[in-house]
Formats: C-alpha cells, sequence, structure tokens
C-alpha cells in the first residue's frame, strides 16, 4: 500500500536515460520529451460516451463553473483539454504544431469557444486554461460523442485516446452513459478494444450522466437510478471494463454547482405555496413553466422555464422540497443540490478511486508510452531499459495490486468463490486506499480491531494459497492479497 512515489521516481529516471540514450534521434527524443513533461503533469482524466450523453454539463459541474459548450456547435466537435492556470486563456492547436491564442469571451455567463476560423480538420484541439480548484489536481479533457454501436468510434477520440509512438493520452476515462441497456455495455466493450486496449477498469469509471430521466423527475428518481446502476455495476461485461456506475444529475450538479440568488428566491416562493397549489404546479414541466400564478412575483413563467433548464424537473422538484425544511441560505442549497445530484459521490470516487493511485496510473501511462518509443526505436543497447520498464510494471506492489484488481475485475481467476473474489478486490483497494477501507471497518476503528481483522483475512489467504487444489492464477493472486495484508500489519 504505498503511495507510488517510489515507482514515479524510478520511471522519471528510466525515461532521462532512455532521453541521453536517443538524443541522436529527433522522432524518439520528441515522444520521450512528451513521456517526461506529462509525468510531472496533474492526472489527465478524459469524458468519453455516446453523442448527447451529458459530457460537457458534467465537466461544467465538476469545474464548477459553464465552461464547455453544451450546444450542438463545432466545439462539440472537437477535443478540448480544460487544465489549471492562473488566469483564464484559450488556445487552438492546428495539426501542424501551431498554437493561436484566442480571445476569452462569455455570453451569457457561458464561454464561447471557436476554432478561429480554421476548419475543423486543422485543428487538433483547443486548450482552456481556467483558475479552478478543480483543475489544479486533473486536467480534464472533452472528447467528441461516439456516433454509433460500432467500432468505428470518433476519429478525434480515438485520436485522443491512441496517438501513435506514444502511447494513450489519458490516463484514465470517465465513460458517460444516458441509458442503461445492454448496448452500452457492448458500446463500452468495442470502446475498450478500439481504443485504450492496454487501460484498466481501475482507471476507468462509468457514470450514469442523466440518471434523474430514469425516474422520469419524481422526487425518489435518484433513488430508482442508484438501483439500476448498482445492478448494471454487476454486469460481467460493465465490470471488466469500469470500477464502479455512479448515478448523477449532471444537468441538477452543473446548475447546483452555478446556483444564483434568483434562483434561490424563485425556488423558496414556489416552497411557499399552498400544498394543493404546488402539486397542481408539478403535475408536468410543461405546466411549470407555463402556469400564471398571479401571487407568483419571483418564480415567473419565464424564470420558471430557465430554472427547468438549469436544473431539470427533478431538480426544481429537489429544490423546493428542501426549501420546506431547515435550508435557509442560497448556499446550503447548492451544497445540498450538489450532494442530491450524485456529484459528490463522483467526485469522492474521483478522489478515492483515482485521485490516490494518480502516480501509479500517470506511471503505467508512461511505462507504456516509454515501451512503444522502445519497440518502434529498436537499439540493442535498449534492451535493458526494456527490461527494466517491464520490471517496474510488475514490481512495485501497488502496481501488482492494481494489476490483480484489472485481471479480477476482467473474470480472471474464475475458479475463484464469488465472497472471496469481493473481498479480495476490497483487500487490494478496490473501495478505497486507507486500510480501514480496505477492511470494511469505519474510520475509527481500533488499531486492535484493524490487526485483528487483518490477521484473520491473512489466515483465510493463506489457507486459499495453500490449497493444492487452487489453480495457479488463484495461489498467485492470494500472495498478492497476504502482502497487501503483511504491509498493512506492519504499518500498524
Amino acid at each position: 500500500m504505498t503511495d507510488g512515489s517510489n515507482i514515479i521516481t524510478s520511471t522519471r529516471d528510466l525515461l532521462a536515460e532512455a532521453a541521453g540514450l536517443y538524443a541522436d534521434d529527433e522522432s524518439a527524443s520528441a515522444g520521450l520529451a512528451r513521456l517526461r513533461t506529462r509525468l510531472e503533469e496533474p492526472l489527465r482524466v478524459a469524458l468519453a460516451g455516446r453523442i448527447k450523453a451529458g459530457k460537457s454539463t458534467l465537466l461544467n459541474a465538476i469545474v464548477g463553473e459553464e465552461l464547455a459548450p453544451t450546444d450542438t456547435g463545432e466545439c462539440t466537435r472537437v477535443v478540448t483539454w480544460y487544465r489549471h492556470g492562473d488566469i483564464p486563456g484559450v488556445t487552438v492547436v492546428l495539426r501542424d504544431g501551431r498554437r493561436e491564442r484566442r480571445p476569452v469571451r462569455r455570453t451569457g455567463g457561458r464561454l464561447q469557444l471557436d476554432t478561429g476560423g480554421h476548419p475543423l480538420e486543422d485543428v487538433a484541439r483547443i486548450e482552456v486554461t481556467w483558475p479552478s480548484p478543480a483543475l489544479a489536481t486533473a486536467t480534464v479533457i472533452d472528447t467528441p460523442g461516439l456516433a454509433s454501436l460500432s467500432v468505428e468510434i470518433s476519429e478525434r477520440t480515438t485520436d485522443t485516446l491512441t496517438p501513435g509512438g506514444g502511447g494513450s493520452e489519458v490516463d484514465a476515462v470517465l465513460y458517460l452513459m444516458r441509458h442503461l441497456h445492454s448496448s452500452d455495455a457492448e458500446l463500452m466493450e468495442a470502446f475498450r478494444e478500439a481504443t485504450v486496449g492496454d487501460a484498466s477498469p481501475v482507471g476507468t469509471l462509468a457514470v450514469l450522466s442523466r440518471a434523474d430521466e430514469i425516474g422520469g423527475g419524481r422526487i425518489e428518481a435518484m433513488v430508482s437510478a442508484s438501483e439500476v446502476a448498482a445492478r448494471y455495476g454487476r454486469d460481467t461485461r460493465v465490470r471488466a471494463m469500469a470500477l464502479d456506475v455512479i448515478p448523477v444529475a449532471g444537468l441538477l450538479a452543473q446548475g447546483a454547482r452555478t446556483l444564483r440568488q434568483v434562483d434561490f428566491d424563485a425556488l423558496r416562493e414556489i416552497a411557499r405555496l399552498r400544498p394543493a397549489e404546488r402539486e397542481d404546479l408539478f403535475i408536468s414541466a410543461d405546466r411549470f413553466a407555463h402556469l400564471e400564478l398571479a401571487h407568483l412575483t419571483v418564480a415567473t413563467p419565464q424564470l420558471r422555464a430557465d430554472l427547468l433548464d438549469r436544473l431539470g424537473f427533478y431538480g426544481v422538484r429537489m429544490g423546493a422540497a428542501l426549501l420546506r425544511g431547515p435550508i435557509v441560505d442560497a448556499t446550503a442549497l447548492s451544497r445540498e443540490l450538489t450532494r442530491r445530484s450524485g456529484l459528490s459521490r463522483l467526485t469522492d470516487s474521483l478522489t478515492t478511486q483515482l485521485g490516490h493511485r494518480a502516480d501509479l496510473l500517470k506511471t503505467r501511462s508512461a511505462l507504456v508510452g516509454l515501451e512503444q518509443v522502445l519497440a518502434a526505436h529498436p537499439r540493442e543497447e535498449a534492451a535493458e531499459l526494456v527490461e527494466r520498464a517491464e520490471a517496474l510494471r510488475s514490481g512495485d506492489h501497488s502496481a501488482v495490486e492494481l494489476e490483480w484488481l484489472v485481471r479480477l475485475r476482467r473474470g480472471e481467476a474464475p475458479g475463484l468463490d464469488p465472497a472471496l473474489r469481493d473481498e479480495a478486490e476490497r483487500l487490494l483497494g478496490a473501495a478505497g486506499p486507507g486500510l480501514a477501507q480496505r477492511l470494511a471497518h469505519p474510520p475509527d476503528a481500533s488499531r486492535d480491531q484493524q490487526s485483528t481483522a487483518a490477521l484473520s483475512a491473512r489466515s483465510t489467504w493463506r489457507r486459499v494459497g495453500s490449497d493444492p487444489l487452487s489453480e495457479p492464477a488463484v495461489a498467485s493472486l492470494a500472495r498478492a492479497v497476504i502482502r497487501t495484508l503483511d504491509g498493512a500489519l506492519i504499518g500498524l
């Protein structure tokens, strides 16, 4: 249970040696320079999914500002990188390497992006820098929607995830789904095979991004969505692709993070209606937007229609319901709506499932990229570098844990009892990096309680590993789990 610092230092040294060895090769040097720069940058998280899955809306919710275009303009067909920067900036990066700064323009509070008059086929990507705390820990990459259920993935998305000669440009993926159909699982499989073939499910989270639509905007919609997402997360094809399936009401999340005082005032006025009037208003979204009520002076039909656009029908229902309780200001309402939208769970997962593996995911991407560069530019004296890269990927125990999580979620060790499989995933860090999370204990569990649980689990996995009937893969898994538990016991 290391933090990845050792492997990232070793990877940094290995890339430096490779750069010295290939100093006379312009092509190889350029690829190695990109890998070295990337290793020092924040984790790169790509948003991928079908058209209209809600990628841009979710990005805006994560960042907390309306940066990504959510309409059908040309820039939704361009890969856009959102990086942290001290001052706002927009740059168009052309395929020939030129970079052109564009003015930062906002209309109606939304950032306006354009290609500067360049044809789409000439634009590699747009880069947006913004002083957002969320972007300080992760660069978020918005990709064009995948057009159809097919292995013919959008060319621009494919180029982002599998550029030639240097490995994927992303370290982790949020895969967004609008509906939980079997076709989505098939598309996820096609997506993995056609793009990030070496990507792991522990670097991918699946997001049911318009989850409130499952319940038709009813007040219990997210409860229904959570049940469906949990069921879908047990699908073997989805498990092979993603660590978890998280329901998020993306529009509500975006609206909650950017909630205005006038929105709060309108929802509070609606909450104070007599129950019969309020229920009459919420019969349908159309009625909510257009019903004339003379005593609603703030929540006019025009503002109510705007609220639907900003929060969705579920969001306005939930907002009005919350304001009949103890919430008394816009900040508290924004916080609670964000939590109810599912965004808080997603950001927690980004922190616990991806954030604590940031160094490991980045080094894994860098080592894969290094191996590809060395394979494309073979030299006898580089053979040692290849061996060391392979050893790094398999020798660090955090990397071993990562690899076993991948293998388990892809169905390896099929003879393992399902309960033991779940326990192995948890002990290897699937639920989070902390020892309490691995042992399924509350955070305030005592040291003695954790030691007792760790020793009991170690005894179980020693029996599994020494069982002569255990297949080789199960015995290997047992050794990995025991090593994790030994590290925990030493720490205790």
